[in-house]
């Protein structure tokens, strides 16, 4: 399945607030897997400096990440396709 990164501006949010949002796009996930469209969340990055937040998701189109989003009452700047590679995938 396609993986997407969904960027996020979220002038001072604390600690706390970051895992509720967390929480709150993997609880909206798995509803929609249930509901039948198969997209997941699955990890967050937060570069504090910077005030931006990179999640990772998985599913069949951006248009799934998106309304999982929307349906999460989370905001976003852009979505796109990414790529995931991690050292223990190389040789």
């Amino acid at each position: 399945m396609t993986k997407y990164l969904v960027e996020r501006y979220l002038p001072g949010i604390t600690p706390d607030q970051l895992a509720a949002a967390a929480g709150s796009a993997k609880r909206t996930t798995a509803t929609m897997a249930q509901e039948g469209t198969p997209v997941h969340y699955l990890r967050s990055t937060f570069l504090p400096g910077e005030e931006k937040c990179f999640c990772l998701f998985e599913g069949p189109s951006a248009d799934a990440v998106r309304t999982a989003n929307d349906r999460a009452q989370l905001p976003y700047e852009r979505i796109v396709e990414a790529m995931h590679l991690a050292a223990e995938d190389l040789k």
